[in-house]
């Protein structure tokens, strides 16, 4: 007689599997996390992975039908097995569940946490995590933590954490970062909560380290509580230093996000690093950070934090009375005499005082949009700011509006980032004629056709300006319409597209070509070509790049052929350089001007 078939030994669920990992005694995992087990994808053979609505609609449908199962544990088992064949990734299974509109919070909350807790699979586990997003109570904060161990699950952990304990999820960020043998020090201090330790680590981070993005900044400030880590250390320059590096990083626009928004502590420690800003040597990269700090609060994201009355402004005089205009020479010594000068000229409070030169409009319900149509409509002040960054980083030139005193692409367009003057401005999209028009304000950093870009219709209604139709990508809420006094509107226009006080003389250079062109187009289409970017070179600022398009030699069948014409700074004024330069188009073929193809 055979030996009866032995049952293979059940799973064990990802979490208890986490906690043998050592996930109880606090050490972190190693740089990517803990491996998961064999166990966590199920395979059920070669199967047809859905279309992307496809996939959402059975994600949400089978959900769905689980809240109603009476047996929470039958209900979570059956999750498992459905999601496993239905073939969907986690990637889709994640966003679905934080988004269900589950109706019933109790249920959902119950099966999330039987999911977390017991679950055996990825699809799984990741299903309860996208629920407990919005779901989350602290006494799940244990397991978010553990299960954020495991390569491939910590993603979604640490965004079920983020708003449970903030902290938490940024250790678990910066565990899983692919960083080096330094911040991997840091890491662990502060995973053992040795202070000391990490007031040691914190002043290696190098401020020469451009790859550490706006997120990493934020991420690093929290999960080593740096303002109270500075409060405790009021001697500490070294780490004051750190302290105003990393801010500056965090205020920087990232991708797809506004860093500085989501950072809870930002309030304090821009209080801190102002009221201490006096301290820190004046070398120039430390002047440069506290102008990127001042500039921030006066027109970016940072204006937008919930600042008590009067604060903003304080903070911003402490950081620009600690700046100390260099001597010497240089793109970066320019732009922070021309900044701290105009920044300290500025009225930062704009909307809190009629008549400022350079607003527009009469005097408002301050933040209330306009109702286009409306009778009773509040009238809007606008005010156009050319934001550029310091030198020594790779952020772009924007044109940022503020509306009634406050910036408003971070927070209707966080994604993305103000165009430059020369889309928005010296093409004239804002400029409101007798029939609507689109004008883009924002785009992403990739490319509209990536990720999309932000829109308004602009369209003169009598003695008023209206920007309305707001349109962004994604299912987001609906943008409020604004209504500008129609004269004092145009007169700002007007300032801004003749303002080139913020340009270098590369970059003015370039602004009066483009001028040019557009008065004299016959240059170029005497010739076939067709007028491209002109602008600053990405990697030498101080070089100015005409670009054009014409056709394929021969006359052969072929895309059209690019030109690139560079002209470096020489030392001459930009309307000598610019008048030269288009002298030269006039006279014999540009195609000889630029590069080889």
């Amino acid at each position: 007689m055979s030996a009866p078939h032995a049952r293979p030994a059940p799973a064990p669920s990802l979490y208890a599997y986490a906690r043998g990992l050592g996930a109880a005694d606090g050490t972190p995992p190693p740089r990517g996390g803990h491996p998961l087990p064999g166990t966590a994808r199920p395979q059920h053979g070669e199967r047809r992975r859905p279309p992307y609505r496809e996939a959402r609609e059975t994600v949400t449908r089978l959900l769905l039908s689980r809240l109603t199962e009476p047996d929470t544990d039958r209900a979570a088992a059956g999750t498992e097995r459905a999601l496993a064949a239905a073939g969907v990734r986690e990637h889709l299974v994640f966003p679905v569940a934080a988004a269900l509109d589950h109706g019933t919070p109790a249920a959902a909350r119950a099966l999330a946490r039987r999911l977390v807790r017991d679950g055996t699979t990825v699809r799984g586990v990741v299903a309860g995590l996208g629920l407990l997003v919005r779901l989350g109570e602290p006494e799940d904060v244990p397991y978010l933590r553990a299960l954020g161990r495991l390569d491939g699950i910590h993603r979604y952990a640490v965004a079920a954490l983020d708003d449970l304990d903030r902290p938490a999820a940024a250790l678990l960020w910066l565990t899983h970062f692919p960083v080096g043998d330094r911040a991997r020090a840091l890491v662990e201090a502060v995973a053992a909560r040795d202070s000391a330790a990490v007031r040691e680590q914190l002043p290696g981070r190098a401020p020469g380290d451009r790859h550490m993005g706006p997120d990493h900044a934020r991420r690093v400030a929290e999960a080593t509580g740096l303002a109270g880590l500075l409060d405790r250390a009021p001697e500490d320059t070294a780490l004051l230093a750190q302290a105003l590096w990393l801010l500056a990083r965090t205020v920087t626009q990232g991708d797809h996000a506004v860093e500085i928004l989501e950072y809870a502590d930002a309030l304090a420690l821009y209080g801190t690093v102002a009221g201490r800003a006096h301290l820190l040597p004046p070398d120039p990269g430390h002047q440069a950070r506290l102008l990127t700090l001042a500039q921030d609060l006066h027109s970016g994201a940072s204006h937008l934090l919930e600042w008590p009355p009067g604060r903003r402004e304080a903070v911003a005089r402490e950081l620009l009375d600690a700046v100390r205009e260099p001597a010497g020479t240089g793109r970066r010594a320019d732009w922070i005499r021309r900044t701290v000068r105009y920044l300290r000229a500025a009225r930062l409070d704009i909307a809190g005082t009629p008549g400022i030169p350079g607003t527009s409009g009469t005097p408002g319900t301050s933040g209330a949009p306009g109702t286009p149509g409306s009778a009773t409509a509040a009238v809007s002040r606008l005010r156009i700011e050319v934001a550029v960054a310091d030198p020594a980083g790779p952020e772009p030139v924007e044109t940022r509006l503020l509306v009634d005193g406050r910036p408003i692409l971070p927070g209707a367009f966080p994604q993305g980032r103000g165009d430059t003057p020369e889309e928005l401005l010296d093409a004239g999209s804002l400029r409101a004629g007798a029939a609507p028009r689109a004008a883009r304000l924002g785009v992403t950093s990739c490319a509209e056709g990536c990720c999309g870009a932000l829109y308004v219709t602009v369209r003169r209604e009598g003695r008023h300006v209206v920007w309305s139709d707001g349109r962004r990508p994604g299912p987001t809420p609906a943008l409020p319409a604004y209504r500008f006094d129609a004269d004092a509107y145009d007169a700002e226009i007007a300032r801004a597209e003749q303002d080139h006080a913020w340009t270098w003389p590369a970059r003015h250079t370039a602004r009066l070509i483009a001028a040019g062109l557009r008065d004299r187009p016959a240059l170029l289409t005497r010739w076939g070509l067709r007028q491209g970017w002109i602008s600053t070179h990405f990697k030498d600022p101080d070089t100015t790049v005409v670009t054009f398009t014409g056709p394929p030699p021969d006359d052969t069948a072929g895309a059209p052929r690019f030109y690139r014409w560079h002209l470096p700074d020489d030392g001459r004024p930009p309307a000598e350089r610019a008048a030269e330069a288009l002298r030269r188009m006039a006279g014999t073929d540009p195609r000889t001007l630029a590069e080889p193809p």
